[in-house]
């Protein structure tokens, strides 16, 4: 019972660390990166479709993506997404491909870029938090209910507890990478 518990709570604490981990893929540094446009949508025969589902994204420089659409109809769609959101970049169009150079941060806009690292880990840490108190909700209803003794329950909580911390070290380290990531010039 305890272990069932303590079982999920790892497997969710995993995908949420995974979760936030993409999350700051997104997240501009001052290199080309396609995964930046992974929370990009733009207008696809009436329906929001994510821009990497709607075109191939590639870094031919370290400071320029290429974005090659499916389907030639959807260019103005895409470039008008990418341009209007809160990455920073103006793509050109050439007809075939867009071509979105990535400017050099200013420290300014570094120091942005990690507060939102900073506040996406932090998510991500309310995440496992929750998990942690769905775990011991269910602890203690099991030792209420008499599934399990008191002392079964006391260990199975602080097994939980060490779990959780251990999770929230790696959001930790998710967000330190990035943030080291940002500062680089």
């Amino acid at each position: 019972m305890i272990k069932d518990t303590i079982a999920n709570a790892k497997q969710s604490m995993t995908a949420t660390v995974e979760h936030t981990r993409e999350d700051m893929q997104t997240i501009r540094t001052g290199r080309a990166n396609p995964n930046m446009f992974n929370g990009l949508v733009a207008e696809f025969y009436g329906s929001l479709t994510p821009i990497p589902q709607m075109a191939s994204i590639t870094a031919p420089e370290p400071r320029m993506l290429l974005v090659k659409p499916y389907d030639p109809s959807t260019m103005n769609e895409i470039e008008n997404a990418i341009r209007n959101s809160d990455l920073g970049v103006n793509p050109t169009n050439d007809g075939q491909v867009l071509r979105v150079t990535i400017p050099q941060l200013t420290e300014e806009r570094r120091k942005d870029m990690v507060k939102l690292a900073k506040s996406k880990g932090e998510e991500g840490k309310v995440a496992i938090r929750n998990i942690r108190r769905k775990g011991m909700d269910t602890i203690k209803k099991a030792v209420k209910d008499g599934e399990i003794g008191e002392d079964e329950g006391k260990s199975g909580e602080e097994e939980l507890d060490k779990v959780t911390n251990d999770f929230v070290k790696k959001v930790d380290e998710v967000v330190a990478l990035k943030e080291k990531e940002l500062m680089e010039v």
